[in-house]
């Protein structure tokens, strides 16, 4: 049975701030002022020092959980014109080759967690350059005074990692761009401040259900099983986040792909029992005119057949056309429409997110706003708090973590 999101409940600011407890959505509003203030923080942390300057042999840098993105769109936008190479590693053991000519990166909004801060404290130990980013008064933090790296605050109020992305990212983007590994100075990051703010006010709580885009793509959401899938590599680090914010954020398990390569194993889905299709083959091969599929025939008593099976869904993040239109983007998109209308064919609830124009960049910070607010008011229509799961909370107390 597909859960029941409460529309009235998220269009009640007053319900929302009940029940929202570290004020989530608060937090994702403030993105244009994260990326605003981490320019000033990374200038007076003195992130022109990094690599003294210098262009380093390579670049690794280390992030997970909620801040594991970091790692995912440097890569993303270093891929295309580099020229060092740039790795990524979530945990120990550092690779042998990293020495006094790379620069290693690690991230942490606490400055605690464990396998950014191990690799940090490895590569100092190696003279590699060291950039640190996370909260002043941490273990992170004193490593990089010890190594005479560089460490960026994130500043006050950040209450998570999954809130605090745009203070995480910034400063590192900052410090890739002027050593020329990216195509990410200050100017692009001002315009992409202003589009993290656009995408705040469009969805602001106080924007009613119909006309809110995070809002209408929770409640689609809340129809049934999630399929997060991008249409290249840019939206591909979008649907990588969304699954993960739909799982941490609102407890619903998603899968997510990027086109062209994962095209036949999410088609393969289509087939499955969560579509129209299963049903109408399953009625094919009993021989029977109906079938059980999750609502398709009117005619099902959920006493005496059970509830019905949760539908299908497929979120499709599409990237902007450019201008002129290539080759390759004609046939990403030829190839976003086939899949989205086999979908639909197969019975499957589809939704669409399209990337607005600009630098690659800004075009990425409007995917991961809409979808991470989106995340959040799928909890909250559900009525979960986005910030505080009983479970996490008690592995950690059985971990120790």
């Amino acid at each position: 049975m597909a859960p029941y999101l409460d529309e009235a409940r998220i269009d009640d600011e007053g319900a929302i701030a009940a029940l929202d407890s570290h004020q989530t959505l608060r937090g994702l509003a403030t993105a244009g002022a994260q990326v605003r203030e981490a320019i000033d923080l990374s200038t007076e942390g003195g992130i022109d020092r990094v690599a003294g300057g210098e262009r380093p042999r390579s670049v690794l840098v280390a992030s997970l959980g909620g801040s594991a993105v970091v790692c995912d769109v440097l890569d993303l936008l270093a891929e295309p014109g580099s020229p060092v190479p740039v790795s990524v590693r979530r945990n120990v053991p550092l690779p042998g080759w990293v020495g006094p000519l790379d620069l290693v990166i690690a991230v942490s909004q606490s400055g605690r967690a464990a396998g950014p801060l191990a690799l940090a404290a490895e590569a100092a130990r190696r003279g590699a350059s060291l950039l640190t980013v996370g909260s002043s008064d941490s273990p992170l933090a004193d490593v990089a005074a010890q190594a005479r790296g560089v460490h960026i605050d994130i500043g006050r109020g950040r209450a998570t990692s999954r809130t605090a992305l745009w203070s995480l990212l910034a400063p590192v983007l900052l410090a890739a761009g002027r050593l020329g590994i990216v195509d990410a100075g200050e100017r692009v990051l001002l315009e992409v401040a202003d589009r993290l703010d656009e995408v705040a006010e469009a969805c602001r709580p106080s924007s009613e259900s119909f006309v809110n885009p995070a809002k209408v793509l929770a409640t689609d959401l809340a129809e049934g099983v999630p399929v997060v899938l991008g249409d290249g590599p840019l939206n591909g680090v979008a649907a990588k986040r969304a699954a993960s914010m739909l799982a941490r954020t609102a407890r619903i398990p998603a899968i997510h792909g990027e086109l062209p390569d994962d095209a036949a194993q999410i088609v393969a889905c289509f087939d499955g029992p969560f579509t129209t299709a299963y049903g109408a083959s399953a009625a094919a091969r009993s021989g029977s005119g109906f079938a059980s599929d999750g609502g398709s025939n009117i005619f099902t008593d959920p006493f005496l057949d059970g509830p019905a099976s949760p539908r299908l869904g497929l979120l499709m993040l599409r990237d902007a056309d450019p201008d002129p239109m290539t080759r390759e983007a004609a046939e990403s998109a030829a190839l976003a429409d086939a899949v989205t209308e086999a979908a639909r064919e197969a019975g499957a609830r589809v939704s669409e997110v399209a990337a607005q124009p600009g630098h690659p960049l800004t075009r990425l910070a409007g995917q991961l706003a809409t979808t991470d607010f989106a995340a959040t008011y799928l909890a909250l229509g559900l009525g979960l708090d986005p910030a505080v799961s009983p479970h996490v909370t008690d592995l950690r107390r059985r971990t120790g973590h």
